[in-house]
């Protein structure tokens, strides 16, 4: 042994003990960005690391051990997380992919019944604004329908055709893993409503709705269940 070395590998100097054999992480920053911290609980910047790392003696590096990592970093309390962390929505984006997916939502339903009843159009303002877009207007929701109606049928054609299937998912898809069953629900029963604004389901609406609840992971016996309940709810 070393003089002054411990039988646990350390070595007493000046009243102090140090490791004779470690190993150290090296890290260098390749990116950065804004992300979720689950640590903070809340929006913050990150840097994404990878390491090398470098076995030591007496705290000295002396020999390579190989890379490790990549992780992320967070700015704000310095811990480290899977880049796994990064698939999860800011609360900026979050909140703008919800607002996309009510708003997608109720023009699909408003297309599969028609913009004529008042009320359908009063249900589905007041959604879209309690989702953040605060200046709607049944006006513009109306000529959004009428648009997307002359759009070379992206959107129209049999009830919820591909187009309109295409553009639920696209809006609905990246939103549902990070909503919980009340969540999802919620979307679903929000759209049930403008489509029961202006009288009972009409088959148009019915399929909308079904790929609604196909898109946010909702079996379909639930949606026959959850449709059939806002049914028998008073407005």
């Amino acid at each position: 042994m070393l003089p002054g070395q411990r039988r646990d590998g350390r070595v007493v100097r000046g009243g102090r003990t140090a490791r004779v054999l470690g190993s150290r992480t090296v890290w260098a920053g390749v990116g950065d960005g804004e992300f979720f911290c689950p640590g903070c609980g809340g929006d913050r910047n990150y840097q994404r690391l990878t390491g090398r790392r470098r076995f030591t003696f007496l705290g000295v590096p002396i020999l390579p051990g190989g890379e490790t990592g990549p992780v992320v970093e967070c700015a704000a309390c310095q811990s480290h997380f899977g880049t796994d962390v990064l698939d999860h929505p800011t609360t900026t984006r979050f909140s703008a992919m919800l607002r996309d997916a009510v708003h997608t939502v109720a023009l699909a339903v408003l297309a599969a019944g028609g913009t004529q009843a008042r009320l359908a159009l009063e249900t589905a303002v007041t959604g879209v604004r309690a989702a953040g877009f605060d200046d709607c207007t049944e006006d513009q929701l109306a000529a959004l329908v009428d648009a997307l109606a002359a759009d070379t049928g992206r959107l129209f054609g049999p009830p919820c055709g591909p187009g309109l299937a295409i553009e639920l998912h696209e809006a609905l898809d990246p939103l549902a893993p990070h909503l919980a069953a009340p969540g999802r629900e919620s979307i679903l029963l929000q759209g049930a409503r403008i489509a029961l604004a202006d009288g009972p389901y009409a088959p148009a609406e019915r399929d909308v709705l079904a790929t609604v609840g196909a898109a946010l992971t909702i079996c379909g016996d639930d949606v026959t269940r959850l449709l059939a309940a806002a049914a028998r709810t008073p407005s």
